[in-house]
């Protein structure tokens, strides 16, 4: 499935998609995500081969652009004689993408904080609910034919709850704005927002100990970095109030699954939801899996049409940037700006022989 428009004085502009956008009938598997703006703008579009769950050089070369969903890309990635112009990621996670050696290479990353945060925040508030409504547990209990235990099983509500979230970007300002209703207590740590963007969204910030001492769900809503990676240890969990939650739709490996694990075992937590887990997918016969009051989706709890779109014409917007000879939206290492081969590559067009 291929949109062409050709013009006179160079060859059009080559958009790759990687190859876990193409649905088994051959179509696009999330959808609608805004391809005929790449055909309203001369630009043409095909899968890229299929991958190993890594972009190589033999797989981007000649391209001018990129769309990418699951691959990593690494500094091999872009290592050819002809890198695009720009990988534009169909998400926000960025752990498995190389930035800086795209940097080196001339190359533009970018991403979709805007297409993601509506979906991200809306997982986030379904597992908060699942897990204080004993979802899961009420749902056994009627297929088991146990409806008259019930009253064993009490859920928690939301309202006059405190919810602290470990990262305040769009997703968790669109998730405290839908807990509006709530009457919750809202509570961040992120070491890039100042106290007064965080009041502005109606959230006291503090620090990552002050936000697992006073939460009762605690959300994960950071990036994996250097920095969040394993930050919510054992240590962290301990200083939780007894029968919290936790709540994670970020990235599984900023969580010591071994601790996750011995704090509900113990009691110390009441439950927990996540999107997310270390390791992906989890093997038959982990301890998760037989938990109750766990709620586990397999990082797709996010994936719906509505994000789907937004993610798509977020990225095409910046691919389209590209096209035009502007700076991409959501660019994410702006230093490549000044790298002569993005410069001369944009310059000429980059025309393919």
């Amino acid at each position: 499935m291929t949109g062409i428009v050709e013009t006179r004085d160079r060859a059009p502009f080559r958009v790759g998609l990687s190859a876990d956008f193409r649905a088994p009938d051959g179509g696009i598997a999330w959808g609608d995500i805004g391809l005929t703006e790449l055909e309203a703008a001369g630009a043409e579009w095909e899968f890229l081969a299929p991958d190993e769950g890594t972009l190589l050089p033999e797989h981007v070369d000649g391209y001018d652009a990129v769309l990418f969903a699951a691959p990593a890309v690494t500094a091999q990635t872009v290592s050819g004689d002809r890198p695009p112009r720009v990988l534009a990621r169909f998400g926000v996670g960025l752990d498995a993408v190389d930035v800086t050696a795209c940097t080196r290479a001339g190359v533009a990353v970018t991403y979709t904080p805007d297409g993601a945060r509506r979906a991200v925040a809306t997982a986030a508030l379904t597992l908060m609910l699942a897990v204080q409504q004993r979802l899961l547990t009420k749902d056994r209990l009627v297929r088991t034919h146990r409806w008259e235990d019930k009253i064993l099983h009490m859920g928690r509500g939301l309202s006059g709850r405190t919810v602290g979230a470990i990262g305040l970007g769009g997703a968790a300002a669109e998730l405290f704005a839908m807990l509006a209703p709530f009457g919750t207590r809202n509570l961040a740590s992120d070491p890039f927002r100042s106290a007064e963007e965080a009041r502005a969204m109606g959230v006291e910030l503090v620090d990552l100990d002050e936000l697992a001492r006073c939460s009762d769900i605690l959300v994960v809503l950071a990036p994996l970095t250097a920095t969040t990676r394993g930050c919510v240890d054992a240590r962290l969990l301990a200083r939780m109030r007894p029968g919290g939650v936790l709540v994670n739709v970020s990235r599984g490996p900023i969580v010591d699954t071994e601790a996750l694990v011995e704090a509900l075992r113990s009691g110390q937590l009441a439950g927990a939801g996540l999107d997310v887990m270390d390791p992906e997918p989890l093997p038959p016969g982990h301890p998760l899996l037989e938990l109750d009051d766990v709620v586990l989706t397999p990082h797709a709890l996010a994936w719906t049409d509505e994000m789907a779109s937004g993610n798509g014409r977020s990225a095409i917007g910046s691919i389209l940037d590209v096209l035009a000879g502007r700076r991409p939206t959501h660019l994410v290492n702006e230093a490549v700006l000044d790298s002569p081969a993005f410069r001369a590559r944009s310059a000429r067009g980059d025309v393919a022989s």
